[in-house]
């Protein structure tokens, strides 16, 4: 009975080094995509051979990190627009609900290529990639979105845009929490830009990720 119990605090303790390791490593790496394992131990306040015994190397690691984000994103995909949604909306909300988590694991642009490898890559873009074609699809019918492209291939030139964007927050370019690159996408997509405006306003404040949605929260906050 004592040795169940003290392995219990153990393992928590193992489950929060390596949860430390990932997260320290996803903001580490993204600043510098050439750091040592060594320097990511030091930088997540454990001990090398702690870092090692998660990751035995820099491949371990990188691997942990694209699983983490195949799963983010695999949920992120399954909590997006309802297949009923009109396509205008439903671009828009899918952009919303991805957008966070492209963000968060935008370090791993800098590695995909030459760490992770392009089957990799598309296999922790692939949810993503067919709902984004399905939504496409459902849009081109219904003649909101332009349809001189396929579905497919529209949504690879979307991807390589949101691609650009994220590399443009990594340099500090740009600072957006979605707004912006749901409107740029709406009109990539072929929606007029007074229309795409709209939409992602409505679909903003639906979701409560606009700026007067935003204040209202704090302003709640202040009140609470």
């Amino acid at each position: 009975m004592t040795k169940s119990v003290a392995r219990e605090p153990m393992r928590r303790n193992s489950r929060s080094n390596r949860a430390r390791i990932l997260a320290t490593a996803r903001e580490e790496l993204g600043r510098n995509p050439d750091i040592t394992l060594e320097e990511l131990a030091r930088a997540a306040g454990v001990v090398r051979r702690t870092l090692f015994g998660h990751f035995p190397g820099r491949a371990a690691l990188l691997e942990a990190l694209a699983e983490e984000a195949a799963d983010t994103l695999r949920s992120a995909v399954e909590a997006g627009p309802a297949p009923t949604e009109p396509a205008e909306r439903a671009l828009a909300q899918f952009v919303f609900t991805i957008w966070p988590v492209g963000d968060r694991y935008r370090m791993l642009l800098a590695l995909a290529r030459r760490d992770l490898g392009s089957e990799r890559v598309a296999e922790v873009l692939a949810p993503a990639r067919e709902a984004v074609a399905a939504i496409l699809s459902r849009g081109q019918r219904d003649g909101v979105f332009h349809s001189h492209l396929p579905p497919a291939v529209q949504s690879a030139g979307l991807e390589a845009m949101h691609v650009a964007l994220l590399e443009a927050v990594n340099t500090g370019a740009l600072e957006d929490h979605g707004h912006r690159i749901a409107i740029a996408t709406l009109i990539a997509a072929g929606v007029p830009e007074k229309r795409a405006g709209e939409v992602v306003e409505e679909v903003a404040m639906a979701m409560g990720t606009s700026p007067q949605a935003a204040d209202a929260d704090a302003q709640a906050d202040d009140l609470s």
